[in-house]
């Protein structure tokens, strides 16, 4: 089963993407039975320091949305007392997550991306590297489309008539 998509994202957001010749006419997408992939990343032996610094990361986890070439459409950090960060990018694709030790050199992240124009294990790259990981452990693996609906028709849901109903 073929089937094409509009490209929901013919730019990612970012300016030095190439923009297509005509703007207005969406890319096509092949549709596969892989909805994403899912990278679940451990860094050991990390820099303490950057692991406590909510600024820091917060630039890094954009850093990293950028280069897979996702849609950072929000980005929340959290900074625990006495130490440790939690950040969340909701991408247009998906994710990024990110939780933080630094008393012991360890972050826990993960990306999950949907789509075929993103490539998450980039971001894994970028964090691995920003965050000087000493070593680190990433699975991927491929999130398929549910048998019970792979052969059915997806369309967009339509949208429903607000009616407000007012009880006294």
């Amino acid at each position: 089963m073929t089937q094409t998509l509009p490209c929901l994202h013919p730019n990612p957001g970012w300016t030095e993407a190439p923009a297509s010749a005509n703007p207005a006419a969406p890319l096509p997408h092949q549709v596969s039975d892989t909805v994403g992939k899912h990278c679940i990343l451990e860094l050991y032996g990390c820099d303490s320091t950057r692991l406590d610094d909510e600024a820091f990361l917060r630039d890094t986890i954009t850093a990293a949305a950028k280069r897979a070439g996702a849609t950072l459409l929000n980005l929340i950090t959290h900074r625990f007392e006495p130490q440790g960060v939690t950040g969340l990018a909701l991408l247009a694709e998906s994710h990024i997550s990110i939780h933080t030790w630094p008393e012991s050199g360890y972050a826990a992240v993960d990306v999950f991306t949907c789509g075929d124009h993103t490539m998450p294990e980039k971001a894994c790259a970028v964090l691995a590297e920003e965050l000087a990981a000493g070593t680190h452990k990433l699975t991927s693996f491929r999130r398929e489309t549910p048998s019970c609906i792979a052969d059915s028709q997806r369309e967009p849901l339509q949208e429903q008539p607000f009616s407000a109903a007012v009880t006294v």
